[in-house]
Parts: C-alpha cells; structure tokens; sequence
C-alpha cells in the first residue's frame, strides 16, 4: 500500500497544472496516468490535428508563451510535446500507464485500486477531462454496411475505406474532419445540428482575443442568464490553420459537400435525416450575429459588415442509402459522456455525472478539474485550466490543513 497526501487522476493539461500548484505549495502528491503523458491528444485525435486556440492563449501555470509565433496554432504533436518539457520542467511526480479501477472514501481519506497497486490519500482530484467517453448514437449492427466510428478513430482519409463519408455532427471536429475530406477528393454528407458559428479572426485580431477582452471566457455561472444552456453549446465551428481560414457551413458548401439535417433515425437499408437543416443554419447565423453586435458596441465603432450568410443548400433527399456504396464510411463527431462507475457514489448526482461546485465535491477531499464550465466559461481551455488549478490547490491546502499533511 503507498500513500500520498494527494492523488491527481489524469496528467492531461489539469492534471498537470494541479501539480505545479500543489508542487509551489509543498504538498506531497502523485499523478496517476492510464496511458501516457497527454493520451488523449496522442491516440484520440486525426493525425492534422492543430489546437482551436492560437499560441498565445495556451499557457499554463508557471509556463508563459514564449515562442516567435503567438497567434500560429499549435499540432497536437507539438502540444503533446510542450506538456512533456512542463512536466519536467516542474518535476511533476507522474506515474504513466496506471489505470484507477476504483476510488472509495474510507474514514481518514480515499482507498485507491489501480493497475500499478494499491493507494490511500487523503485527497483525490478527478482530472480525467470532458471527453471522456465516445458517444454514438447508433449501432454498427443497425447500420449494416459503413464503417462506423467516432470522431476520436478517425486518422485520416487515407486510412477509410474507398467511397463517399457521411460526417455527422458540424460542431468542431465534424466540420474540421468534413473539410480534410472534402480538400481529399471524397464525396461527403454533413449531418448538421445544433452548432455554432463564428469567423475565425474579425477586426484584425483573433476571434479568441475579443472573447478574452470582452470578459466572456471568465463568464461564471452567476453572469449567465441560462447557465444550462451555456453547458450545452456545442464547440464552435473553428479550425487552427496556419492560414487562418474560415472552417464553416459556407466554406464546406463550396468545396462540395453536402448538407443534411440531424440523424432520425436508420431503416430498411438508409439512414434518415430531420428536415429541421435550415432552423439550426438560421439560429447560429443569428447567435452569429449577436456575438459581433457586441464586439461593435465594446469597440465603440460599428463594422459595415458581416460575414456571408450560410447559403441555402440545395434541395436534398432525407433519406441516404447505406447499401447502394455510395456511402463508405460514416463518422460520428457526436461527442462525449463520461462514466464514473469507479469514482465514490455518493460523489454522483442522479445523472451519474460527477456533481461539484466550482471543482469541489460534496465529499470531503474529493475535487474535480478541466470539466466544462467546472468555475468559468474557459474551464476545459487550455489556458483557462491553469486558473481553476490554483483555485482547486487552495481547496485542497485548506482541507488538508484541517486534516493533518505532510510535506512534499
């Protein structure tokens, strides 16, 4: 059995963070890691990958921006290798490949079983991140036919199967693995839903630096008028490119693609498509809208225009057959869910999820951190963990002062 005062599960960009803060106070702690460094970015992302948010907005505690090219986008190889130099940098204390199977409080702290052994601490910080579970809605075996994987198993187009890709969900991901594939010679569909759409740089800068200087990302839920439903917009329609291009419905359209409404459901050899495609295009063209109404109104001078509206798709079946080959492959950019089946049950709410305030759990000495809107808006950012890590490490000097530490 070994001990720490703390144990931080995930050594992602949270996990990391979380070490320097608890490292800058002293407090003895261990990260445990399932994979490697960063797994996630290694073997859960397309091989062209390059983080949504430029350079400048990616730091992480102790650990400025000091490179020649801070509005470039960073390749997840590069940011996988940037978060490696952090970690020993700071001399994180990190244990990779070890699986935590399961967490249970017992009367002084939490009993941890893991592939590597047996652990006890007196405080436990789920770093595990947002994405966490791949969510598709459909079965391979109702589908009959594609290929049928999730976004996080595609590579590259190289690496599919011959023929045409339906692309389902126009979020992030889908929009950006739409476009590789489009940009490749390959026929695709883009089943669209709910989604958000923003230029990528507007008046000059980035979209990320009017975001940051109009107070957005550090929104808190006590800002917000509808805190659930801030939770649940989808990731915004951007792309990291080096030439800083739009990565959206209007920019997909004129390289071909085809766009359809959400997936209803699949029967009789085709998949059937919501005809509900011009509502979502019409509801982010507005949000669109709204967002750079305030950015003229902070600046004080109105811009004479906007972006080119979303042209209308032209008229298009709702249903697509998946026997007929022209449909090879489909991806389902349709996100996450998490599970915690191993976590201490009375830290669940009835959802199942992990229920906290700001990172801080009804269970005494049990946190959570880099989850979506864990304390602001950024909180599952690269750069707005760092932050929420401090505040986290200040919660957990707090608990552990009550209850007795060691130094690290």
């Amino acid at each position: 059995m070994r001990r720490s005062d703390v144990v931080i599960i995930g050594a992602g960009q949270a996990g990391l963070a979380l070490s320097h803060c608890l490292g800058q106070a002293g407090i003895d702690h261990i990260v445990l890691e399932r994979g490697r460094i960063g797994e996630r970015w290694r073997s859960q992302s397309w091989r062209s990958l390059r983080l949504l948010t430029p350079n400048w907005l990616n730091a992480l505690p102790g650990s400025p921006y000091k490179g020649g090219d801070p509005d470039g986008f960073m390749s997840k190889g590069a940011f996988v290798e940037s978060l490696e130099g952090y970690a020993r940098e700071w001399h994180a204390p990190i244990e990779t490949n070890i699986e935590v199977m399961s967490c249970k409080r017992t009367s002084d702290g939490f009993a941890l079983h893991t592939g590597g052994g047996d652990w006890t601490a007196r405080a436990v910080v789920v770093a595990t991140g947002h994405c966490d579970r791949p969510v598709i809605p459909l079965s391979a075996e109702a589908l009959r036919g594609p290929l049928s994987i999730h976004a996080s198993q595609y590579r590259s187009p190289g690496e599919l199967p011959g023929g045409g890709v339906l692309v389902v969900g126009a979020s992030s991901s889908g929009v950006q693995i739409a476009d590789e594939l489009a940009r490749a010679g390959r026929r695709v569909v883009l089943s669209v839903g709910k989604h958000t759409r923003l230029p990528r740089t507007w008046r000059g800068h980035d979209i990320f630096f009017w975001l940051c200087e109009m107070g957005l990302m550090a929104q808190r839920e006590a800002d917000l008028a509808n805190p659930e439903s801030a939770r649940r917009q989808p990731s915004l329609q951007l792309a990291g490119r080096p030439d800083r291009a739009d990565v959206d419905l209007a920019t997909l359209q004129a390289l071909g693609v085809e766009l359809a409404g959400r997936v209803r459901g699949v029967g009789d050899g085709e998949i059937a498509f919501d005809g509900d495609l011009g509502k979502h295009i019409a509801a982010a063209e507005a949000k669109q809208a709204r967002l750079l109404d305030q950015i003229d109104h902070f600046t004080g001078t109105p811009t004479p225009y906007r972006p080119e509206p979303v042209p209308a798709p032209s008229a298009r079946s709702e249903r697509l057959s998946l026997t007929d080959g022209s449909i090879s492959s489909i991806i389902w950019a349709t996100g996450y869910t998490r599970s915690f089946g191993w976590l201490e049950p009375l830290a669940l709410g009835a959802d199942g999820e992990l229920a906290h305030q700001g990172g801080v759990t009804s269970v005494p000495g049990l946190y959570a951190l880099g989850f979506r809107f864990l304390r602001k808006r950024d909180s599952n950012f690269i750069g707005g963990v760092g932050a929420d890590a401090e505040a986290i490490a200040a919660e957990i000097c707090r608990h552990l002062d009550r209850n007795g530490r060691k130094a690290a």
